[in-house]
This record gives C-alpha cells, structure tokens and sequence, in this order.
C-alpha cells in the first residue's frame, strides 16, 4: 500500500473528535470529483446546521466538530459553505472531467 493509499484508508482527526474512513472517502469524492454526496454530507457542505443534525446517523452527530473543521482548515476555497458554492463546485469538477476526456 502506497503512503497516498494509506491516507485515503483514514479518517479525520480533530482534537477527540473524528470523521471515520468511509465519510472521509464521500468527502474525497466530493472535492476530487464533484461527485455529490448524500443527505448528510450535502447539508455540512452547504452549512446547513439544522440539515446536519437531522440526517445525522449518532456517530456523525457526535463528531459534528471534526466535519466543520476539515472544510473549514482542509477544503478548497469555494468547495464548500452554501448551496451555491456546493453547485459552483459539482459544476466545476463536471468540466473538469469533461475536458479531460
């Protein structure tokens, strides 16, 4: 396994807050692709608070934290805080994608 494969194998960690593996590769798939992620995921990108907590599973709920600190200090600038930003960014990745193929 490659250094850059054994990154993509773990979570977040935010002081005793974390973002478990599998979240991390939606994630992943979001900033790297522009792939949209499910209810959660949408509403944390698009700072929907209220959204979070609602769709929320009791793990994610709990790490909250370490969610708003990975877009916050990790996500690319535009990625993320709105629904706007989230559209602007799925449309950005999608030509992306276009332009290479």
């Amino acid at each position: 396994m490659t250094e850059e494969q054994a990154e993509y194998n773990t979570g977040y960690y935010f002081r005793e807050f974390y973002i478990r593996p599998q979240m991390m590769d939606a994630i992943r798939r979001y900033i790297d692709e522009g792939l949209e992620p499910g209810d959660f995921l949408t509403a944390v990108i698009q700072n929907d608070l209220f959204g979070a907590v609602n769709w929320a599973d009791d793990e994610n709920l709990r790490n909250l934290p370490a969610f708003v600190c990975y877009f916050y200090n990790e996500a690319a600038r535009g990625s993320w805080g709105s629904k706007e930003g989230m559209a602007y960014w799925i449309e950005k990745k999608r030509k992306e994608r276009e332009a290479k193929s």
